[in-house]
């Protein structure tokens, strides 16, 4: 068996052998695989596709390339979420405190952002002292002594992800839906968890643009993880707005306490919905679809204990829970309706780029965030609003370009 007859056979339609692919992932971690040849095959499969079997076996054998987290000594059914990623996703920091102040152990790895997706990671460093990288005897205690611990994985948990993801980024072999199953699946398999919730964004400010593709992902997801003898629940989420009424890491965390600690009006229905919806499919999970779910995610939200179990676990993790409020900027911005109408939509795709334009995202992995940069979504879609009123406002710490707060201008569609 060689690379040469592997490319060879995925070229021409063939479906690969587990053989075939645990020799390739296997070479290509240890380094007897060169770059060039592995992004041919990539290329391939990119355009003839994976069998569902082929997919399991790719999973299979990237998460074997490294370490897989043993979460048995945490009592109790263990739940995860993935959520792939979005403008203004909050999810995480909300629904995760909710579990926990219900008794559900979580055990959370989540990422860094890249490009206009944000990840939970920069959120949470955002706040004065909070740690993120920690080892796994803190992690497992965090969890048992908490019921929550959200943290960056281990550099050894499926190393073949990070090799072949940085090869897919640079040779236009990302969008394969096989290959982003196995990339999602591998690490949440690997991180330990009984159950896995997956929101799958669609929409322009998603990778997924369609509900169509982001059905055809999230069942391949759902297959992947119930061959790997895990609970699944896939919930779908609209993207083409985005969620919330704050973009940004700082501006994040400040809303997500705001719903957590019940302050309607200083955030926005679709955010309240969609965690309720995610946090209830994570209870219904751990619990075998409990009667009363709803009825006591909503109870833990209106007594504020989701909100003191979160501030739990920045101080379990050495964050400053006095830092968890907005920061003066250097400049604050207003974005200006220049006709009357209704707000048909928010493109979020363009916000999620004026985000990262004003410092909240980054360019590439090596970019500096600014923490307190973002936006804030004064007006969300469905409202009505004058010419000369205030869509929202941008705040950063350095100098807030006119072409950024045109684009910002131009994400909204007042009819």
């Amino acid at each position: 068996m060689n690379i040469l007859s592997i490319i060879e056979h995925k070229k021409n339609h063939h479906a690969l052998t587990n053989e075939e692919i645990e020799f390739f992932i296997q070479g290509y971690v240890n380094g007897d695989i060169p770059d060039y040849q592995i992004s041919a095959l990539l290329m391939a499969i990119r355009l003839n596709g994976m069998t569902p079997e082929e997919t399991f076996a790719l999973t299979d054998a990237m998460i074997k390339s490294g370490d897989v987290v043993d979460l048995s000594s945490i009592d109790g059914f263990k739940v995860d979420k993935h959520s792939t990623g979005g403008v203004g996703d909050k999810v995480t920091l909300v629904v995760t405190p909710i579990l926990a102040a219900l008794g559900v152990p979580v055990a959370k790895f989540s990422g860094r952002g890249l490009g206009i997706t944000g990840g939970t990671l920069d959120k949470l460093e955002s706040i004065k002292g909070l740690r993120v990288e920690l080892e796994m005897e803190e992690f497992i205690a965090n969890v048992q002594h908490a019921n929550i611990a959200v943290a960056g994985q281990t550099a050894n948990i499926v190393p073949a992800d990070k090799k072949l993801y940085a090869l897919r980024d640079v040779t236009g072999t990302v969008d394969s839906i096989p290959l982003i199953a196995a990339s999602i699946m591998s690490k949440k398999i690997a991180s330990g968890a009984d159950g896995i919730v997956l929101d799958v964004k669609y929409g322009n400010g998603a990778f997924m643009k369609t509900i169509e593709d982001a059905q055809q992902l999230g069942q391949a997801m759902e297959q992947i993880g119930e061959a790997f003898n895990r609970k699944m629940k896939i919930h779908y989420s609209d993207m083409n707005n985005p969620l919330g009424r704050f973009i940004g890491n700082k501006l994040e965390v400040v809303e997500a306490i705001d719903v957590l600690a019940g302050n309607v009006d200083k955030t926005s229905q679709d955010l309240i919905d969609t965690c309720v919806d995610v946090a209830v499919d994570m209870y219904n999970m751990a619990t075998n679809n409990k009667p009363t779910a709803r009825d006591e995610v909503l109870d833990v939200l209106r007594s504020g204990a989701a909100k003191e179990k979160l501030f739990e676990m920045i101080r379990l993790q050495g964050g400053d829970v006095n830092d968890t409020v907005m920061n003066d900027v250097a400049h604050k911005i207003a974005v200006v309706a220049n006709k009357a109408g209704v707000v048909q939509s928010i493109d979020a795709q363009q916000i999620g780029e004026v985000s990262v334009a004003l410092g909240a995202g980054r360019l590439t992995k090596e970019s500096v965030l600014d923490f307190d940069a973002g936006i804030e979504l004064v007006v969300k879609d469905g409202e009505r609003v004058a010419a000369g009123d205030v869509l929202a406002y941008l705040y950063a710490n350095n100098d807030i370009q006119e072409h950024i707060v045109a684009q910002a201008l131009r994400a909204y569609n007042v009819q």
